[in-house]
């Protein structure tokens, strides 16, 4: 038996000659280097046994979603490979997963391994959680999520879906600016506050064209839906156009009165210094927590309290279900692109946004003189 996070001494430099392998949680592995150097272990043996057990996982690139994969491929059909038995307990996507029905269909042994009533807390926890919820989806449903600990939870999204409100060209705006690898997506976010306390959000992105085949074909990510459909602006070759980029902000802050626009500088200070040479109010916007905690602590709350309305855009929503934070000591935080398997540029640029927002209308600190004469 390998348990996940075991080494095993000398398996670069001596040959193994394994007659039976039992990997449990196959999940946690960070890479495949002990995999591969097990897997191929037993290639003396006449009929080398290799057991593979695990939860699901979270990581679509990892040697953990590669077996997944190839096992229901090989499920759907064991001509594939007649050697290779694949079993999948889970649940899926549609079902809901507060359901009991759901619970048995993914633990077969539900109420001899583990007892119902400690499964229904489980899951008690999870619904009160976002951050408990993904652990509960892998770990006791089986069901890959997009990231280790959620932040947002989907059901609260979605009601945060409605179309946005009142005459949208007269409000006032605050925009993020995420710039990505000239290799990827970049996202626009403009936030805007109603008359009744509740925002509204105005969501824009680009990417290459020849890059968003690719993730496409590769990732299982609609890139070329959303381009189809307008969700996207895709933009020629395959690195991004900041002239485009430039031209659709500049195109914007003439159609909304866009106030300002927060901008990351330090990979930004070309695009930065020419949006505000043709008259965008551009100002750089911090990344540590100093300036996210407290804007990404009001998004979390105007989308428990749906007073947000993000209208249902797609490759919002899909990066809103793709969100971690880090935390530091203090119980600051902010979205994290190294913990968030997918990407997450919009709902940063929607934080700077609302950072903004909030500077540019936070009331003056009343000061009260009490003055005494002696």
């Amino acid at each position: 038996m390998c348990p996940s996070g075991f080494g095993l001494r000398g398996t670069s430099q001596s040959p193994l000659n394994i007659h039976a392998l039992l990997f449990d949680e196959l999940h946690a592995q960070r890479d495949r280097r002990l995999w591969d150097a097990l897997r191929y272990g037993g290639a003396a043996r006449r009929q080398p046994l290799i057991l593979s057990i695990t939860t699901a996982g979270y990581d679509r690139k990892s040697i953990c979603w590669e077996q997944h994969a190839y096992a229901e491929r090989c499920i759907a059909d064991p001509t594939v490979d007649p050697a290779f038995f694949g079993c999948i307990y889970a649940a899926s996507p549609d079902d809901d997963w507060k359901d009991p029905k759901t619970w048995h269909k993914a633990n077969p042994s539900l109420g001899e391994t583990i007892t119902v009533e400690s499964f229904a807390a489980d899951a008690r926890e999870a619904e009160q959680s976002p951050s408990k919820l993904n652990a509960f989806l892998r770990y006791r449903l089986n069901v890959w999520t997009t990231q280790d600990v959620r932040w947002l939870s989907p059901d609260n999204w979605a009601k945060c879906g409605k179309p946005l409100s009142g005459d949208l060209e007269q409000r006032e705006w605050y925009a993020g600016l995420d710039l990505a690898t000239t290799y990827d997506l970049s996202a626009l976010v403009l936030v805007s506050q109603a008359d009744d306390g509740t925002f509204d959000v105005l969501p824009f992105f680009w990417v290459p064209q020849e890059n968003a085949a690719e993730r496409t074909q590769r990732d299982k990510v609609d890139y070329i839906g959303w381009i189809r459909d307008g969700y996207i602006r895709a933009t020629d070759g395959n690195v991004t156009d900041y002239d485009v980029i430039r031209r659709d902000i500049v195109e914007l802050s003439q159609k909304f009165n866009i106030r300002q626009v927060g901008i990351d500088r330090w990979n930004a200070t070309q695009l930065a210094t020419q949006l505000q040479g043709e008259g965008v109010n551009v100002t750089g916007f911090g990344q540590g927590y100093g300036s996210m905690s407290s804007p990404s602590k009001q998004l979390e709350n105007l989308v428990l309290s749906e007073k947000i309305r993000h209208g249902n855009h797609p490759v919002l929503s899909w990066m809103a279900g793709n969100v971690a934070v880090q935390t530091d000591h203090q119980g600051n935080i902010k979205p994290s692109k190294a913990k968030s398997t997918e990407r997450i540029d919009g709902i940063v640029s929607l934080v700077m946004g609302l950072g903004l927002h909030a500077v540019a209308t936070a009331k003056p600190a009343e000061q009260n003189w009490d003055i005494i004469t002696l």
